[in-house]
């Protein structure tokens, strides 16, 4: 049976199919969620791994396997070759969504708030600059960090983890953890300065 054969006969509800596609391509599609998140610099627990997994498979069978229906087969475009660029896309869609709204206004511990460590660089800088500023500031600067770098600081300033909490929700080990964070604010320190603004420290 051919793949275009092959997904009918899953989309029409053929349970021997179906359980042919789960065990010929779960593992498969998997592996291609696995890379994306790797390549794309993200480090996740096996448990969040599965989530997307899950989701994914969810997407291609909904609404009368509408998704999984798409696919025709041209070209000589193989099943598992459409179904690698379907996790492709899919993860990193599910990566956008995932990407942190880090908010400017969240209180740190201290009750101090993120935009208030930015301090003006020149006295004359205050004149000329209002809130609205700074917070543009610091919009663009957080916009030009990575989702990876984004998800670090969400985690840090919004849900005030420590370090030590942050290593084992990323799974990776300290050295890592205090690298990223060294080289994140090295970002956020020298966009800032660009902007007229300077950093104070984040601890």
């Amino acid at each position: 049976m051919d793949d275009l054969r092959f997904v009918q006969a899953c989309v029409s509800g053929d349970k021997k199919s179906w359980n042919e596609f789960l065990l010929r391509y779960s593992r498969l599609i998997y592996n291609y969620i696995y890379s994306v998140l790797h390549i794309k610099g993200f480090t996740f627990a096996a448990e969040q791994v599965e989530d997307v997994f899950q989701e994914l498979f969810y997407s291609l069978i909904k609404d009368n396997c509408r998704k999984l229906s798409t696919y025709r087969g041209r070209n000589g475009c193989t099943l598992a070759s459409w179904l690698r660029q379907v996790a492709i896309n899919f993860t990193i869609d599910y990566l956008r969504k995932l990407k942190p709204a880090l908010s400017i206004d969240a209180e740190r511990e201290g009750g101090l708030v993120f935009k208030d460590a930015l301090v003006d660089v020149s006295a004359d800088t205050e004149k000329l600059l209002n809130d609205s500023d700074r917070r543009q500031a610091l919009s663009d600067c957080i916009g030009s960090l990575s989702s990876s770098e984004q998800y670090f600081l969400e985690l840090f300033l919004n849900q005030g983890l420590n370090l030590e909490q942050i290593r084992e929700c990323l799974k990776i080990n300290r050295g890592a953890v205090d690298m990223r964070k060294v080289r994140i604010f090295r970002k956020l320190q020298d966009c800032f300065s660009r902007k007229g603004f300077q950093l104070d420290s984040l601890r």
